[in-house]
């Protein structure tokens, strides 16, 4: 059972639909209680980062994220937004981050005018450290659904599994113990996200 956390940002049904089609339960929740008997923890997210952690503590979700997160070390995947909720902090706003995984959140700036910003549409992956959140992503060329106009970048490289080309080559998906985070949409990336999240619901 994957638990999604409800924070008033994010995809849900789109996660739970996608979760569905490769035969994975889950449940979406905005209660700490819940929250604190998970065996799977999903956090997604779209919008602005400061808005999102001021969601989060208000609905009073904290404690019990830290504890799965940093205590029990139950798997945690943050997708889009809620990857870079897991960095220390984003130049998107003044608020903390979550803080799980060193890393910090920058925007996108780019001399190269055809570059658009947000990055939006299709793009590769370039697998970087072994993890069983990419296990058999080798065998072909994958692609994930991106829009965002911020992107991460972890201190310590061996936290970063792929990385993907857009002007700099960013952390595209990141992993410090029990916490990873995927910068794309698994839920709108087809087989591609149907693989990520098979190996999510696998650990």
């Amino acid at each position: 059972m994957i638990t999604i956390v409800d924070y008033g940002l994010g995809n849900l049904g789109s996660v739970v639909n996608m979760l569905k089609r490769i035969g994975v339960q889950s449940q979406i929740t905005d209660k700490s209680e819940v929250i604190l008997d998970a065996e799977k923890i999903l956090l997604p997210g779209v919008g602005a980062f400061d808005h999102a952690m001021t969601e989060i503590n208000s609905r009073g979700l904290l404690p019990a994220l830290n504890k799965k997160a940093l205590e029990d070390k139950v798997p945690f995947l943050g997708i889009c937004l809620g990857m870079q909720l897991l960095t220390k902090s984003s130049e998107e706003g003044l608020l903390s981050g979550l803080g799980y995984i060193d890393a910090v959140t920058t925007k996108f700036r780019f001399e190269d005018k055809s570059l658009k910003i947000p990055h939006m549409g299709w793009n590769i992956i370039e697998l970087q450290n072994p993890s069983p959140l990419t296990q058999g992503m080798d065998e072909e060329e994958y692609r994930f659904y991106f829009v965002h106009s911020y992107y991460v970048t972890c201190k310590d490289q061996t936290d970063c599994l792929a990385k993907t080309p857009y002007g700099v080559h960013f952390d595209s998906i990141i992993q410090h113990g029990n916490v990873f985070g995927a910068q794309f949409h698994p839920e709108k990336s087809h087989r591609f996200g149907m693989k990520l999240f098979s190996n999510f619901a696998a650990l």
